[in-house]
């Protein structure tokens, strides 16, 4: 297993290093817009996601704009929406001090909200109308934190206005984990999860140490709703209940 996270961290080491250098040749080409950005950090996700040996299954048809709202597990998330689809995510404030990640969150159009400020909420909101516009979907984790896995956490229903308001379709997108190291496939997803106080370091030494670790998106369909509220609470209900269907079906 040491072995195995020593070559992947190479290989992730290769995999970012290519990352920033495709970012700078993209830039002398032209103009780094918002749509181009967002498909850089597509093809950066995915040369990180196979740099980590991290596979993943799509059911359901990803939505092309709008808001998609999804529930949380990891850091990971990240990586793996963005994968299967050009977006652009919301996140703390935090990530954009991480060391590399920030950089390349920013370079890829990521917007940074400060989750105990009121002024940045309403920053954050109106960017997010501005990006709703647009050909690219907008990601938002409205449980505001990662969670183990056992429930799908309360719906912040603030960051979700912008969408109702202008009538722009929202998407919800569950997300599971799986590690299949094992013959019977019963590793408790939490295992794979970021959360609490984790460091970070350690738990992607973790990663690297697992053998085979999938993931599990389930796209429901989109709908237009009036009230952030009501489409807080639906869409929660809707991933809870898509995440119990791959459970009752052997996830």
């Amino acid at each position: 297993m040491i072995l195995r996270r020593l070559r992947r961290a190479v290989a992730l080491a290769i995999a970012l290093a290519s990352c920033i250098l495709r970012y700078w040749v993209a830039r002398l080409r032209g103009p780094m817009t918002m749509e181009r950005r967002a498909l850089w950090l597509q093809e950066a996700s995915k040369g990180v996601l196979e740099s980590l040996g991290i596979r993943y299954a799509v059911y359901g048809g990803p939505p092309v704009c709008g808001l998609v709202v999804s529930n949380h597990l990891s850091y990971l998330d990240v990586l793996i929406l963005s994968a299967v689809m050009p977006c652009f995510f919301i996140a703390k404030a935090e990530v954009d001090r991480w060391p590399i990640f920030g950089k390349a969150a920013r370079a890829g159009g990521t917007l940074f909200l400060d989750r105990d400020s009121m002024a940045s909420a309403n920053q954050v909101a109106s960017k997010i109308a501005a990006h709703l516009v647009l050909s690219i979907p907008v990601l938002l984790f409205p449980e505001a934190t990662s969670s183990d896995g056992t429930h799908v956490l309360p719906f912040h229903s603030r960051l979700i206005h912008p969408a109702t308001e202008i009538g722009a379709p929202v998407t919800a997108v569950a997300l599971s984990y799986r590690i299949e190291d094992r013959a019977d496939g019963k590793v408790p997803e939490r295992e794979l999860c970021w959360y609490g106080d984790a460091a970070f370091i350690a738990h992607l030494w973790k990663v690297l140490g697992v053998q085979r670790f999938s993931a599990t998106l389930q796209f429901g369909k989109s709908h237009i709703y009036s009230d952030r509220r009501a489409a807080a609470r639906q869409t929660h209900d809707e991933i809870s209940a898509m995440r119990a269907g791959r459970v009752l079906a052997g996830r």
